[in-house]
């Protein structure tokens, strides 16, 4: 028997840095299961009378060929064929070599449970009796996650890093900077009770842009971007924040394009994200196309660019040409007009258009011209999370467009609606841009339903026409676990993933021994709050909070053995994860207790309990913080009170 392990790598695949990146992981986590020597060797000077892990792409191999035949640079194809310590790793291309060197470890029996070296479940083991031969294709082409929420760089290098590891491929980075997620950490708007970082810019916030796009390039992931922004960067107007209201000087080209509301043409509440413009006029258009075309010649890295209007509601262009169309037909005409400009430039650029808000509402009279030149994304914004895309109401008709008094659809089939709608005008290819880990996650505390319901989703992907699915979600969304997370890029690459099996092996990975006790624990807590519905927090059934202490006292016995400085069989995955699991129900017996306070009609104790558990989640932020959102969890969660505050005092009347 060998001594070490040998790997085979092709000398042009290694000139390729997601391949060369691939090899690096083959050789780290081989050592660290086997604890023996790994080398890593020129293909063409290789002793091929020695056993070796061949490494490469289909192309460098020629007893491989792609099933399909024809693909996409978005497509990704692997093949493992791997008895003992010697084989074949390969992939479609470098991205794909990267993917079937995680799909191999994955067999071998290493887990990825969130990212981060402590999320990482490494066996110790020998190889030379671990078999794995397969050739996979996955259920869907684009596999990704947008950023929000509030990152540091650390965080977002993290997630990037974790992503490949579950078989995603794709990242959209928003806006040019991606500033306003940045700043929410590094200003700690957050957290009072940590001082914000003073040398925090739009320069510090491009740097890190950058940092992140040299990661993408490290594991060739596809690389999505900007977004929101196109309405107000053209005229000098910087987009880079919700929040922030602009404070400077608005030049009078921009005010004499924006949309014209109640008579009056001005930034959408003083913020310029939100601000539509006169789309119907043609030099705003010229403008915008533009600024759009030179930035694509200038970014060439970015894949799929993604062109929307303003975000908001109710805030299109009043004027009397305007009027006359639809948002979609003047949205359609831009897309036409810059596809145009790209054209006679010869860049190959692809363009993402976004139906969202009044962009739901089909053109009457546009049709985009190009179709290879351009990805529909489906944003149901307005969805429930209660149902999935697999529910069997019928589709109801499409509610007529009235400008500026919208009323968007919060079920699932009245947003499919939409889609149905588009789908009969444009035949490329669609996605679907959802948004379960943003805020809907936090009103199911044990993360079990919602988990199911984007499994749901996703195997329905297929039947509404969408070939992928990018989840905007905030990056740390793994507490007290991220099943949820794992199912969704699980459930992407194999349709027919069963939620159940996955979720048995993501809880003994994540916990260890007791890892299916942990499991019906978060089943608890989500059939509870599914009863209870958060969701719909002034109608929920808050008489049911009582059964919450008796939770969590069932399982306090499981989390004291687990707790303990006795199990020496856990490895540090485990026994982080039973520390997040602790802190899980310590927060949410607390929060339960300011619910509880409010529907008791006692708004002042409730105010104090609620003031009281921020303080708690500020204080302990250090404990959580790679894995859990503060900002955005604390945000939900002032809204959702706020609405029992009202019920308290509407019951009290």
């Amino acid at each position: 028997m060998n001594r070490r392990i040998d790997i085979a790598v092709v000398d042009s695949a290694m000139k390729q840095e997601p391949t060369r990146f691939a090899v690096s992981e083959l050789e780290r986590y081989v050592h660290a299961m086997t604890g023996m020597p790994v080398s890593v060797r020129s293909f063409e000077q290789y002793d091929h009378l020695i056993p070796a892990i061949w490494v490469g792409e289909y192309s460098q191999f020629s007893l491989l060929a792609s099933s399909s035949g024809f693909f996409s640079p978005y497509d990704d194809e692997i093949t493992v064929k791997m008895t003992g310590c010697e084989g074949i790793i390969a992939g479609l291309h470098p991205r794909s070599v990267l993917q079937a060197v995680y799909r191999y470890l994955t067999e071998a029996g290493c887990r990825w449970v969130r990212p981060g070296d402590d999320g990482a479940f490494i066996p110790s083991k020998p190889l030379y009796h671990t078999n794995v031969d397969l050739q996979e294709t996955p259920s869907y082409r684009h596999r990704g996650v947008c950023i929000e929420g509030a990152v540091s760089i650390d965080h977002v290098t993290a997630m990037i890093d974790w992503l490949p590891k579950v078989g995603m491929n794709s990242y959209f980075i928003q806006f040019r900077e991606a500033y306003v997620f940045f700043a929410r950490w590094y200003r700690h708007a957050h957290n009072p009770l940590v001082p914000e970082e003073e040398d925090f810019d739009l320069v510090k916030a491009g740097e890190y842009v950058a940092r992140i796009v040299r990661e993408l390039a490290k594991r060739g992931m596809i690389y999505h971007a900007v977004g929101h922004g196109w309405t107000c960067e053209p005229f000098g107007i910087r987009g880079i924040s919700w929040d922030e209201k602009w404070e400077g000087d608005v030049p009078e080209v921009a005010l004499s394009s924006m949309a014209m509301i109640g008579g009056e043409r001005k930034l959408f509440g003083g913020i310029p994200l939100n601000t539509n413009l006169c789309y119907s006029n043609p030099s705003v258009r010229t403008k915008m196309v533009a600024e759009i075309a030179e930035y694509a010649g200038r970014h060439p890295e970015i894949d799929l660019l993604h062109v929307w209007l303003s975000d908001g509601s109710n805030n299109q262009c009043e004027c009397e040409a305007c009027a006359m169309t639809t948002p979609s037909d003047c949205y359609v005409k831009l897309l036409n007009e810059l596809d145009a400009a790209l054209t006679a430039k010869a860049y190959s650029t692809k363009i993402v258009f976004l139906l969202y808000i009044d962009l739901l509402w089909p053109p009457e009279h546009e049709r985009i011209q190009c179709t290879d030149r351009f990805m529909l994304l489906f944003a149901p914004y307005t969805r429930s999370y209660r149902q999935s895309f697999g529910m069997e109401e019928k589709i109801p008709p499409l509610p007529a467009y009235q400008r500026n008094k919208l009323e968007l659809p919060p079920t699932v089939a009245g947003n499919l609606a939409f889609l149905q709608a588009w789908q009969r005008l444009f035949e490329g290819e669609g996605i679907d841009f959802d948004y379960p880990f943003m805020w809907a996650h936090y009103l199911d505390p044990g993360l079990m339903r919602i988990s199911r319901i984007v499994s749901e989703d996703i195997k329905h992907l297929r039947h509404i026409g969408l070939n992928g699915y990018m989840s905007c979600q905030v990056q740390r969304s793994f507490f007290p676990h991220g099943l949820g997370i794992t199912v969704m890029a699980r459930t992407l690459w194999n349709a027919d993933t069963n939620v159940r099996a996955e979720a048995e092996d993501y809880f003994h990975s994540t916990f260890g021994d007791d890892g299916l006790l942990a499991l019906e624990y978060m089943e608890a807590w989500s059939d509870l709050f599914d009863r209870i519905n958060l969701e719909q927090a002034g109608e929920a059934n808050l008489e049911l909070l009582k059964e919450v202490p008796g939770l969590i006292q069932r399982f306090s016995e499981v989390l004291r053995r687990n707790l303990s400085n006795d199990k020496d069989s856990l490895q540090n995955v485990h026994i982080v994860s039973w520390n997040y699991i602790a802190l899980h129900g310590e927060i949410w017996s607390s929060i339960v207790s300011a619910m509880r306070a409010f529907i008791e009609e006692e708004s002042e104790r409730a105010d104090l309990y609620w003031e009281a558990v921020k303080l708690n989640i500020w204080e302990k932020e250090p404990d959580y913080v790679r894995v859990f959102d503060a900002f955005h969890f604390i945000r939900t969660c002032d809204n959702m009170m706020q609405t029992l505050r009202e019920k308290g005092s509407l019951r009290s009347l």
